[in-house]
């Protein structure tokens, strides 16, 4: 039996990104103009920054009285100051009031703040008091007022290049009157599942076979990665049904995810077909990673597709896709790092050295933070994904953690 060589996971990244950023890279880095509207869920291919100033005049943070603040010195509980009201400011109206000194104007939370005015009283310290307003606390200049461009100027940065836009995002660039955004197009991917044992998730397992896990969840992540998904099979392990599975994927797909068949076993043959039908072929086979070991890389030049081979384990499966091809993804568009929950191990745990180790953990709330309980149980237990809440990774070159010591947890959401 031929031995794994193994690639540590930076070496297996690496290959990864020059792989897909030599020669035809258009393919992976293209972006399109997109309705903002249309936009939730997809990432900026450019920053993205204000064309007009935020806001575009002088808004009041308060409900309450325009003043000039030099005229209320020394107001307070007992010795209140009167101004004369000359007006009010109505919301969505400009402000057609110009105060001097001993008068004020009543403006709303959000409208236009007179001119002449440099300052805002909150109206619970006020009272009317014989035609004039009673002022019973003192203000300084710039209080409670919002200054044109404040919020944002005119040429800053509103969003990056990379960002993933949600909700707010789609929000703050209604607020500027973007309408359209320059959007990356989701690589393409065709998830494919060998396995004799394989029986699609609606049918009852007879002896000796299982549901297919791995399709349903990868689907899943790699929707949440930013890819898309334009192919889904379920193949039997056969050399040929798998090669001829490979190649259609191939002219639809930049991405191809083969899971099974990549470790050592008599039928497990994704290396054997990605070199047959791919130039160069297979530049990995074998992570130096716990869970995860027998994953294998391959490249496509002619069709310019990156061929992934996955453990056959549900968990090995997903924690690879995330290591690399969620990473990959971040490297090309600019997207952030996940979000990691700092936490405390439960107890002392050891690593797995000259392998990075991932281990799934649940999170217990511990006052203000979180312990980290380890998850144990074989790669193939779908419970060691339902249990958990992510997984902490540990070094190759360290020999494991000590109880208390502090791991970051990475959620399994991306």
């Amino acid at each position: 039996m031929k031995l794994l060589t193994v690639d540590t996971i930076e070496e297996a990244r690496q290959k990864l990104l020059g792989s897909v950023t030599h020669g035809n890279t258009r393919r992976w880095i293209s972006s399109e103009l997109i309705e903002t509207g249309l936009a939730l869920g997809r990432v900026l291919a450019t920053d993205i920054s204000s064309p007009e100033d935020v806001p575009g005049f002088r808004r009041s943070a308060v409900d309450g009285y325009a003043v000039i603040s030099a005229d209320t010195v020394g107001a307070g509980e007992a010795l209140p100051v009167l101004l004369r009201q000359i007006g009010m400011v109505e919301m969505g109206k400009p402000a057609d009031i110009v105060l001097t000194h001993g008068e004020c104007a009543y403006v709303p939370t959000g409208a236009m703040i007179p001119e002449g005015a440099d300052s805002m009283v909150m109206v619970e310290h006020t009272e009317p008091f014989d035609g004039e307003i009673a002022i019973y606390q003192s203000t300084a200049a710039g209080n409670h007022v919002v200054r044109i461009g404040e919020d944002l100027e005119r040429g800053d940065i509103l969003l990056p290049r990379g960002r993933k836009l949600g909700s707010s995002e789609i929000g703050a660039l209604a607020a500027v009157g973007i309408t359209n955004v320059p959007a990356y197009i989701p690589p393409s991917i065709s998830i494919i599942s060998s396995g004799d044992e394989l029986v699609s998730p609606p049918t009852l397992p007879g002896p000796g076979e299982v549901r297919d896990i791995n399709t349903t969840a990868l689907v899943a992540l790699a929707t949440e990665s930013h890819y898309r998904v334009v192919g889904i099979q379920s193949v039997k392990d056969e050399e040929e049904a798998l090669a001829d599975a490979v190649r259609r994927a191939m002219t639809t797909s930049e991405v191809v995810v083969l899971s099974g068949g990549s470790s050592q076993g008599a039928k497990d043959m994704t290396e054997c077909v990605f070199a047959k039908i791919a130039g160069p072929g297979v530049f990995t086979h074998g992570l130096a990673i716990k869970p995860g070991k027998p994953t294998i890389l391959g490249y496509d030049e002619k069709s310019d597709t990156l061929l992934v081979g996955l453990p056959g384990h549900p968990v090995s499966a997903l924690v690879v896709f995330r290591i690399l091809l969620s990473w990959l993804i971040k490297q090309l568009t600019g997207l952030k790092d996940p979000h990691y929950i700092p936490a405390k191990i439960a107890c002392n745990l050891a690593g797995s050295p000259g392998r990075t180790c991932c281990q799934p953990v649940a999170l217990v709330p511990d006052g203000g933070g979180y312990i980290a309980e380890p998850v144990f149980g074989k790669s193939g237990m779908i419970s060691t994904l339902t249990k958990s809440d992510g997984y902490i990774v540990i070094d190759m070159n360290k020999e494991g953690v000590e109880k208390g010591e502090a791991v970051q947890v990475f959620p399994w959401g991306f």
